[in-house]
């Protein structure tokens, strides 16, 4: 069979360094329920996640996926059970009086020609090809139920990072309509420091100057909150229509999640698109065994009963039938085929280095998500005190300003620069508290989401061990 074999090894995720992030976080904590996005307590996120896992088309595709992919299974466990056909044909057939056919003695007359048989086949499977086949396409299923499950994930990650959008939004809309009423507010009393011969007229100008842009600015904000609840409605396979009833979000989130004390040993089980890598380094190893039987003769056991009748009429066919039967094996073998095998078999053998590989990159892309999130939720914390230190010094500055402005002590631009940088504190304090939420659904999508097992995702055993494709190289 040549000297070609796979090449590739599976990585274990304990043989790889988790990195500081990891073995600095709270490992206290357990791996992610099933319904995390309730932590954010806010019913009517809940509703929406409900109604996209129902209604999203996108999921509804992958799970059709795994219905084909379990069909073709059970395609494939039917080439290991016996074949029994049947055919049944019956012809009249009137014979001509000319020369050229007769005269004979059933010239002009009418016949029947009716058969009937009834075949058995039976494919000795002595090298495996069926059954490894068949479990080929049973672990195809297995990782197309992982995928199906991969994308409700992400769904659900992703109607969490639309709704604190939406959130965020309306945060930045607040802070919005008090700028515009503290602006206005400005540009009142600085016509009535004109009107006490106090102020200037250019001071008039600069205060009510931006009100316009803070008005803009508003728009912007309404606008984005019609999209974002446009989104969510798409998410859930509804129309735009169906956002206009989404209210203000009220999410509330506690410390963030720490990490789990048995991770990643038990990453393996948990993430579904690691899950379903391994299944497909399973398949393609199955395929290697496939394809290594196929040098190996095939052996089917053949057995036909049957009969015909021409002379009888339709109702006494089966009556006045002769009756016949065959049985026997049959013997087919590989003498000289090109190299088509042994370019199927390294073709395999590749295939298999492949999905080792995708599996790999799996397992450390899954590793390098999760240290991600933990240093994210970590700067974000951090960030977070910051900007509320800065949203409380800024504060302070601008009603210092405001207050030497009233009093005539210092000019308008003092105050107009005080109150930008005020809302560009509030902004980024608006934003980094909307990243802190999206960063939880981040890191639950990197634990795996709420995956107990590895049977959870797929429905059936776990996945085989690398027997298989040791198996399928070891006896060349």
């Amino acid at each position: 069979m040549g000297d070609n074999k796979p090449q590739s090894a599976r990585i274990e995720a304990n043989t790889l360094d988790a990195g500081a992030a990891i073995r600095a976080a709270n490992r206290d904590a357990g791996w992610p329920a099933s319904d995390w996005w309730r932590a954010y307590r806010d019913p009517q996120l809940d509703a929406w996640i409900a109604a996209a896992q129902a209604g999203n088309p996108t999921l509804a595709a992958a799970e059709a996926r795994v219905r084909e992919a379990q069909a073709m299974a059970r395609v494939a466990r039917s080439a290991e059970l016996p074949q029994i056909n049947g055919n049944l044909s019956l012809m009249r057939q009137h014979w001509p009086d000319n020369v050229y056919y007769g005269p004979g003695p059933l010239a002009n007359t009418d016949t029947w020609n009716n058969t009937g048989t009834l075949g058995l086949s039976y494919h000795l499977d002595l090298w495996g090809k069926d059954k490894n086949a068949t479990e080929r396409a049973l672990d195809t299923a297995h990782a197309t139920a992982a995928d199906a499950r991969a994308a409700k994930l992400e769904l659900e990650v992703n109607v969490v990072r639309a709704y604190v959008g939406l959130s965020m939004n309306y945060a930045l809309l607040d802070l919005a309509h008090e700028t515009f009423e503290r602006q206005r507010s400005l540009a009142d009393l600085a016509r009535k420091r004109l009107q006490a011969g106090l102020g200037t007229q250019l001071e008039v100008s600069q205060a009510e100057s931006t009100l316009p842009d803070y008005e803009r600015q508003i728009d912007s904000y309404e606008e984005a909150i019609q999209l974002a609840r446009h989104q969510l409605a798409a998410l859930a396979g509804k129309g735009p229509g169906a956002g206009d009833a989404i209210k203000r979000p009220s999410l509330s989130l506690d410390a963030p999640a720490g990490l789990p004390s048995a991770m990643p040993a038990d990453l393996l089980g948990r993430r579904p698109d690691v899950v379903a890598a391994r299944w497909m380094v399973d398949a393609q190893a199955r395929g290697i065994d496939v394809a290594k039987a196929a040098f190996y003769p095939n052996i089917d056991l053949l057995a036909t009963v049957g009969g015909f009748g021409v002379t009888a009429p339709f109702a006494d066919f089966l009556r006045a039938m002769n009756g016949g039967w065959t049985a026997g094996p049959a013997l087919s073998l590989p003498i000289f085929e090109g190299g088509r095998l042994r370019a199927q078999l390294g073709a395999a053998d590749a295939g298999y280095d492949q999905a080792v590989e995708r599996y790999n990159q799996t397992v450390v892309g899954a590793l390098k998500d999760i240290a991600d999130q933990v240093v994210r939720i970590r700067s974000l914390d951090t960030q977070k005190k910051d900007a509320a230190r800065s949203v409380a010094a800024n504060d302070r500055s601008y009603q210092l300003s405001r207050e030497g402005f009233r009093r005539g002590l210092t000019d308008y631009v003092n105050v107009l620069v005080a109150q930008q940088q005020l809302l560009r504190a509030q902004e980024t304090a608006a934003r980094i508290d909307a990243e802190r939420l999206a960063a939880h659904a981040q890191l639950m999508a990197a634990l795996g989401g709420g995956v107990e097992t590895e049977t959870d995702v797929q429905g059936g055993h776990p996945p085989h061990d690398e027997s298989a494709a040791s198996a399928a190289s070891a006896a060349r």
